[in-house]
């Protein structure tokens, strides 16, 4: 049985369709679920990532199987994946994330990539410069991840790329954009909040006002 049977097994096998129901209206009834509280399910691939970390190869056709699979466990799956492998993926991966950030597109999932494809950038800087490119799409989507993709990086964080992705942002009536903005900014404001301070007040009147909300909460 390969891997991706056998985790599908799992999850049909401990389905629970109250919490289907529930996790799926969450969802604005998008996806389907089989109910899988999250440490249950992580726990029916846990064995599998130590596996695949040892392996020290990210199994992409696995994980493309996986991601079209119609129910979202297994999205989250890929995620977490993903993450435990963090270290082996390189700038020539990001074609193949792109996938993953164009297909089932909705916040759980964009929110999960963003800081994969971001954390490349300290083994590859060009992935800076893709972030500005992303910045500018027509897909608010992959402008949401260039918009949060250094979230939680604290001093690490390249304030000055942040703010040209930003500013790129302005003048959007996207909630989900103007969303990322706030919480990129008050993010980093926990680490130095006198710049985003000082950025609130420079670009305020360029700003939408959940943006700044979001952006004002801990300064």
């Amino acid at each position: 049985m390969d891997k991706y049977t056998k985790i599908k097994h799992l999850f049909e096998q401990n389905r629970d369709e109250e919490n289907a129901v529930k996790m799926s209206k969450y969802m604005r009834d998008l996806f389907k679920f089989y109910g899988l509280a999250t440490p249950i399910r992580k726990s029916f691939y846990k064995d599998l990532l130590k596996e695949e970390k040892v392996s020290k190869v990210v199994d992409w056709d696995f994980l493309d199987k996986c991601y079209e699979d119609d129910y979202r466990e297994f999205q989250y799956l890929v995620m977490d994946y993903l993450v435990t492998m963090q270290k082996y993926l390189t700038y020539d991966d990001v074609s193949k994330i792109f996938k993953y950030i164009k297909s089932k597109q909705w916040w759980d999932t964009i929110d999960g990539l963003d800081r994969i494809v971001g954390n490349i950038a300290f083994k590859d800087e060009r992935i800076n410069d893709l972030m500005l490119k992303w910045s500018k799409d027509e897909d608010f989507w992959v402008r949401r991840i260039a918009i949060d993709h250094q979230l939680c990086r604290k001093e690490k964080t390249n304030t000055e790329l942040l703010e040209k992705i930003i500013v790129n942002n302005f003048g959007s009536d996207e909630f989900f954009i103007n969303k990322a903005i706030g919480w990129s900014l008050r993010d980093y404001s926990k680490t130095n909040p006198k710049w985003v301070k000082e950025f609130v007040g420079k670009y305020k009147d360029k700003m939408d006002k959940l943006s700044i909300k979001e952006a004002s909460k801990y300064i």
